[in-house]
């Protein structure tokens, strides 16, 4: 008997971001193309940051309200049930009082985890004040968990950390899981709240924070300037995926998932060639028919640095060769939100093939810029600490 053909779909998806609290809000903002930094001083140095909206706060401050347990709970695991709980809503996985639904997993991911949390209990410890909260509320595992209780989620509930590729990580694991007929539906994706003075700082010693304080585009991915425009943000996507036989005009197909890794050549872990790069573009393009294999635009995760945009275009160049796709990225208006960089790039591919148009970058720099005509296939890359990368391509069926 012939096996009826599988797919993988996005049922749904939830944000929250510098860009706003809903797809309206983020769309409204990508359209308008208004970088979302701010200044503040940090060990009495100005510093640009990417922080949630007044209105995103405002949502999470309700969230934080609903629930007494919640007031417990790192910053990054509120932004990703306030996502997650979209996600589900939008997926119509989601009623109030619902039974626990034991074919729905969970896999959320952040690069630094409970962060906030993690420097005040160790100012309590210092003062000999350490509540007995410290340990639980910070493990990883928290990401996860709470967001299976906030969407009565009764499968596996899965918290990693797979540095700046932790989220495109995520999001393969559940369409493994999901193929491989151990799950029904999955929830992944991932979360980051790194605007701490202790993230921020480590961040400027590695030598890459941007100084661009108070400039309109203080992160500035391609620029003809050869100067490092890392700048740190806020920020949590979640999407809802799951398996069908059937396809329907509309629906966004999962079409691939490709991962890399590459020897250590750096404190960063990349090389010149991006070969972590090459090596995910290649595993996911090899997913897809031979003889359809075009990209209609590429998300890319250049944070900003000189050596880590230039690497990425090297590889893409080798990938693609003369057949380089339209190469964008969201980092000018968001900055580099770590764990969740993958996930809210892939949340901006579907802002893109919904609206046929992506927001073209406005100050000078390398790209050769241009509207495909038509936006029907989008690749999203990440990458991190320890020379991993992973590249998911999502399709719009039509």
């Amino acid at each position: 008997m012939k096996v009826p053909q599988q797919y993988t779909i996005l049922k749904g998806h939830g944000t929250i971001s510098p860009l706003g609290h809903d797809t309206y809000s983020v769309s409204t903002a990508y359209a308008a193309g208004i970088p979302a930094f701010k200044t503040i001083l940090h060990q009495g140095t100005a510093t640009p940051v990417a922080a949630l909206t007044q209105e995103a706060e405002q949502q999470l401050q309700l969230l934080l309200a609903s629930n007494p347990s919640y007031k417990q709970l790192d910053r990054s695991v509120l932004m990703t049930i306030y996502a997650a709980r979209q996600a589900s809503m939008a997926a119509g996985w989601l009623t109030e009082n619902n039974a626990t639904d034991d074919d729905l997993g969970v896999n959320i991911g952040s690069s630094r985890g409970a962060t906030g949390l993690f420097e005040q209990h160790y100012e309590d410890f210092k003062q000999e004040q350490l509540s007995a909260a410290a340990s639980p509320t910070t493990t990883l595992g928290n990401l996860s968990s709470w967001v299976a209780h906030a969407v009565n989620a009764g499968g596996a509930q899965i918290s990693h950390s797979i540095t700046c590729s932790t989220a495109l990580m995520a999001f393969a694991n559940g369409v493994a899981w999901l193929r491989a007929g151990m799950a029904k539906r999955f929830l992944v994706g991932g979360t980051e709240a790194p605007l701490t003075d202790f993230t921020i700082a480590q961040m400027k010693a590695v030598g890459i924070y941007s100084k661009l304080a108070d400039y309109p585009f203080p992160c500035k991915p391609y620029a003809l300037e050869k100067q490092n425009t890392f700048t740190l943000g806020e920020g949590a996507a979640v999407f809802a995926i799951e398996q069908t036989e059937t396809l329907h005009a509309g629906d966004v197909l999962v079409e691939a998932v490709g991962l890399g890794f590459e020897k250590l050549v750096s404190k960063t872990g990349i090389s010149a060639e991006g070969i972590n790069f090459q090596k995910s573009m290649r595993h996911a393009l090899s997913q897809l028919p031979s003889d359809d294999q075009t990209i209609d635009l590429l998300i890319t995760h250049t944070p900003g640095t000189r050596a880590g945009d230039k690497a990425e275009l090297a590889a893409i160049e080798a990938v693609f060769g003369a057949e380089v796709p339209v190469v964008t990225t969201n980092k000018w208006l968001i900055g580099h939100t770590l764990g969740a960089s993958g996930a809210l790039s892939l949340q901006y591919a579907l802002h893109v093939l919904q609206q046929q148009q992506y927001t073209i970058i406005p100050y000078p720099n390398v790209l050769s810029q241009r509207q495909p005509q038509r936006i029907n296939r989008i690749m999203v890359n990440a990458a991190g600490f320890g020379g991993n990368a992973a590249s998911v391509i999502v399709r719009r069926v039509n």
